[in-house]
């Protein structure tokens, strides 16, 4: 989003394309300037030929190239383009140098959201300010405005989940936090989607909660969940999603680090109050420090997570609570 804000700003005239998955779209759609193209993964080599045949049959000036996964490449093949701007050397796999004639500058030790904000700099642009201003209706603010009376109290949201299952951390955990936070005065509530992991994690945590807690997991949409991490104060989560989803909504975020370096994917605008465990992790389960690990590496182990505790998840809290 920064980079199409950055593209549109230099660019208001410009045609954008962007190929998307189903998930995103139903995030940014009604985007104003761009025009999405959504590929089913499940669709395999048939909806890349479907692709090829929704684009402009004249190609376009550039295309950017900004995932490296394999089928992310070969997606790539189908789309003309007669600039093909990729990733440099070190950041490259899966075959992603033969779909491209262009690269970025290799910058070692970035957020991966600048990466991608240098995206820009081929087509001689620079990304020197970063704004999101997400595509929210206003019938999702109003939802999200009607799930709790605006009674000055601070509120605490929890969405537990990854996508990725050893990044998670403990519903124990989360329910010793989530109660610490209500003895201070805080309103606790649950976020997350419909899948049975997020489910039995939430009920997991509302068994081992001793107090009160407002549980809307499952029941808002992706247009509804911006909104709803906007009403936050602070949101604890796991490197997920939703954390950078708050941290474009300008909500602060408890981001929960032990398989991945927050300097290069936590949320991008803050990360004071995020738990770091990530050279713990390093040298726990690879025999070295963070600081000799390949940029981006992840340290996705089972029991990663065990690293970090309650104690340092309160701590985190009170930093914010502090002001």
């Amino acid at each position: 989003m920064p980079l199409v804000r950055t593209l549109q700003k230099h660019w208001p005239q410009a045609r954008l394309h962007w190929v998307i998955d189903r998930a995103g779209y139903k995030l940014l759609e009604g985007l104003a300037g761009v025009d999405f193209h959504v590929y089913d993964k499940k669709s395999g080599l048939a909806g890349m030929r479907a692709l090829r045949h929704e684009l402009p049959a004249a190609g376009f000036d550039a295309l950017l190239q900004m995932q490296v996964a394999f089928r992310a490449n070969m997606l790539s093949g189908f789309i003309p383009a007669r600039r093909r701007i990729g990733y440099d050397r070190s950041r490259s796999k899966d075959l992603h140098g033969l779909f491209v004639n262009e690269r970025i500058a290799d910058r070692p030790g970035i957020h991966v959201l600048d990466a991608i904000g240098s995206f820009c700099e081929p087509l001689g642009l620079k990304q020197t300010e970063v704004v999101w201003d997400l595509p929210v209706p206003a019938d999702a603010h109003a939802w999200a405005a009607a799930q709790w009376p605006q009674d000055g109290k601070p509120v605490l949201m929890i969405s537990p989940c990854s996508s990725h299952v050893r990044r998670n951390w403990y519903a124990d955990r989360y329910g010793a936090v989530a109660d610490h936070a209500a003895q201070r005065g805080w309103r606790v509530v649950l976020c997350g989607g419909r899948s049975d992991l997020e489910r039995s994690t939430t009920d997991a945590i509302l068994a081992a909660m001793r107090q009160p807690a407002l549980d809307l997991v499952g029941k808002d949409t992706l247009k509804q969940l911006p909104a709803l991490l906007a009403r936050a104060d602070l949101v604890m989560t796991p490197d997920s999603g939703p954390m950078h989803i708050a941290n474009a909504m300008g909500t602060k975020v408890l981001g929960l680090h032990a398989a991945s370096n927050p300097l290069r994917s936590g949320p991008y605008s803050d990360v004071r109050y995020c738990v770091d465990r990530y050279d713990d992790a390093a040298r726990k389960f690879l025999g070295k420090p963070a600081s000799e690990l390949k940029w981006g590496s992840k340290i996705e182990f089972d029991d990663v997570m065990a690293l970090i505790t309650v104690e340092d998840a309160i701590a985190a809290f009170e930093r914010y609570a502090a002001g």
